[in-house]
């Protein structure tokens, strides 16, 4: 009985890869420019703020690493804008902590490229975000994947209205976190 809301979730995000088609539902995190120091200030200000990062998950890649890696953040699936901006904010600005550098749509330079597929399930006043990140060299060819789920006290409603942007910015730390990792592994 409990596998039954695991079967349940990854249905669930299954289907919202398959079937999100609405401009709605996807951002180009490319598009989001990083917040300002007054502005990051404010947001914290405003109860949106998210754990400190450990010294050790927040260390840098080895310049070498960092020099030859440029991430491109293809648009995201299945989360709604207004869940996705504080997302796509943080996953620029935490790959840039990470000596990660940026790469735009079309920059020939980019080494990988990271598509994430989102979906949310709520259950009594609990809401979880599950996400799915595929990680994809230049030519298209999936070299690794990174999947979990976050846990949001719900703020109120159902779906993505329930979820802070302190979820979806707990999100996209892990997932700097990850990647670094694995950047940092597979490419030695």
């Amino acid at each position: 009985m409990r596998r039954l809301p695991f079967v349940a979730g990854s249905l669930l995000v299954a289907v919202a890869v398959s079937s999100c088609s609405s401009s709605q539902d996807v951002l180009e995190p490319s598009a989001i420019a990083p917040l300002s120091g007054t502005e990051q200030a404010g947001a914290s200000a405003n109860g949106v703020s998210s754990p400190a990062p450990s010294s050790t998950a927040s260390a840098p890649l080895k310049p070498a690493i960092a020099a030859r890696t440029r991430l491109h953040f293809d648009p995201i699936v299945g989360a709604t804008v207004e869940a996705a901006t504080p997302l796509t904010e943080r996953l620029a600005s935490r790959a840039r902590s990470r000596g990660i550098g940026l790469a735009g749509a079309s920059d020939p330079s980019t080494t990988h490229v990271l598509k994430g597929y989102f979906s949310t399930i709520t259950e009594g006043k609990q809401t979880t975000v599950l996400y799915v990140w595929d990680i994809y060299d230049r030519s298209g060819n999936r070299l690794h994947r990174i999947n979990g789920k976050q846990v949001a006290g719900s703020s109120g409603g159902e779906g993505w209205s329930a979820v802070p942007a302190a979820a979806m910015q707990q999100i996209a730390d892990d997932t700097i976190d990850q990647l670094a990792s694995w950047i940092g592994g597979s490419t030695g």
